[in-house]
């Protein structure tokens, strides 16, 4: 009798425990993302609306008599552009992009547009890969996106390189949007794997800027890669948050909110700790730049406040139902708000009247902050059981005790690469990691003992 009576009570429980789990997930807001970060400041957040506007001028195909300008112009100088790349240049192997000689910055920029949806080879992209297809550095990254970026480098190597040695104080930056955003993530993997390619380039100079993000790399490079590679999400662009592969995204485009609730609802009966410990579940790469101009159950835009971090666990996990989550994914619309953002960042600093010295003391302590979050991330990665989330190696890759022997001998080859035939950069890519698997398991080996 005892037990029947326990039946109503436990089906009660659980009816709780859905209503709960329902009631929290339709309230899940943009803002729960980012409500524990701190605030982003006008000096580290400045080059974010210049490089939307990079992207942009992509699109153009006179910057001289530009069609689509934003109020005040792209701030590009025509006669700065170094090259110009369309889809009949790249034979859709990458999509079209830009280098720019930004003299006012001191900055080599190489942005890169969009998804095309009217281009077939975009989507030729997007559909190379599958989960754990592509193993990169100790970690997995998109195959396609991959190729891609290798691509780019056999074209722009030679050009990038003299730039980069006629100006040793210029920093080089890749940009890009959406699609554009996963390839300039892969330029910077690659470009500060083997910086020897470009004249030994500084780490400290390589910078990348991910508007709007793909989920192209494991959490373990994601993390690892925050000093180079910066995130632009935009309150609820659905792109970096959802794990949905991008090649199932793209084949469900006009269904997209069915696919995006479908998953939604899985991943929220999946544990946080074992999405964390798939080695092969790809992120929004770096450190994340969140601006958020919506709050919940009200109508209309507030100011935008841009809060930033390198988060290990909750980044960007949850989907956000909102019928902002496709329009605020659009490159104009994100310009638009980081313009608007960095403007209230310098009026506050205005109104403060910070001195010059005190802006330059301020910009050491950002750096200084940045450097004690970003170690702060790696150690947090590794108390959560990532897989391979340590410190890399002077040589590139997890392994220390591989990097005293082969990948000497690899960094040699490397180095004397230029007295043979310059060989392809996806050949150089397939060629440095192609005893990756088996280095890990030597490293695995060594650290259970």
């Amino acid at each position: 009798m005892s037990i029947l009576c326990g039946i109503p009570l436990l089906e009660c429980v659980y009816c709780l425990a859905c209503a709960r789990w329902a009631w929290k997930r339709c309230l899940h807001t943009a803002g729960h993302d980012s409500e524990t970060w701190g605030l982003a400041t006008a000096e580290e957040f400045e080059p974010v609306p210049r490089m939307c506007r990079y992207i942009l001028a992509v699109y153009e195909d006179d910057l001289r008599n530009p069609l689509w300008a934003p109020p005040g112009g792209y701030g590009i100088n025509p006669d700065w552009l170094l090259l110009r790349k369309t889809y009949e240049d790249t034979g859709g192997r990458a999509p079209p992009y830009i280098l720019y000689l930004d003299h006012d910055h001191a900055d080599i920029v190489l942005a890169i547009r969009g998804l095309n949806l009217a281009k077939e080879s975009d989507y030729q992209l997007l559909l190379d890969n599958k989960l754990g297809k592509k193993k990169f550095d100790g970690g997995y990254v998109h195959n396609g996106l991959l190729k891609a970026a290798g691509r780019v480098l056999d074209e722009e190597c030679e050009v990038l390189k003299h730039q980069v040695e006629k100006y040793p104080n210029y920093t080089l930056t890749f940009a890009g949007h959406s699609l554009g955003s996963g390839v300039a993530a892969m330029l910077a993997l690659v470009v500060v794997q083997n910086r020897d390619q470009l004249a030994n380039i500084d780490r400290k100079r390589v910078r990348c800027y991910a508007i709007a993000p793909a989920r192209c790399m494991s959490l373990n490079l994601a993390v690892r890669y925050a000093d180079v590679i910066n995130s632009v999400v935009l309150q609820d662009d659905f792109l970096p948050r959802t794990a949905t592969p991008l090649e199932d995204i793209f084949k469900s485009l006009f269904c997209l909110p069915c696919i995006l609730c479908l998953r939604c609802m899985r991943d929220t009966c999946i544990p946080e700790q074992k999405m964390i410990r798939d080695p092969r579940r790809l992120y929004a790469p770096g450190r994340l730049y969140h601006i958020v101009e919506r709050k919940p159950l009200r109508l209309g835009r507030f100011p935008p406040v841009v809060r930033t971090a390198v988060p290990v666990d909750g980044r960007f996990e949850h989907i956000v139902l909102s019928c902002n989550a496709t329009a605020d994914h659009a490159i104009i619309w994100i310009e638009k708000e980081a313009q608007r953002a960095f403007n209230l960042m310098q009026e506050k600093d205005h109104t403060m009247e910070i001195p010059e010295k005190q802006k330059m003391e301020r910009q050491e302590t950002i750096a200084r902050e940045h450097t004690q979050e970003y170690n702060a991330a790696l150690h947090r990665a590794v108390s959560l059981s990532v897989p391979h989330a340590f410190a890399p190696s002077p040589y590139g890759t997890f392994t220390e005790e591989r990097g005293n022997s082969s990948h000497e001998g690899e960094s040699s080859s490397l180095l004397s690469s230029k007295k043979q035939a310059r060989e392809s950069w996806n050949d150089l890519i397939e060629r440095l990691f192609e005893n990756d698997e088996s280095s890990h398991i030597v490293f695995k080996k060594s650290h259970s003992t």
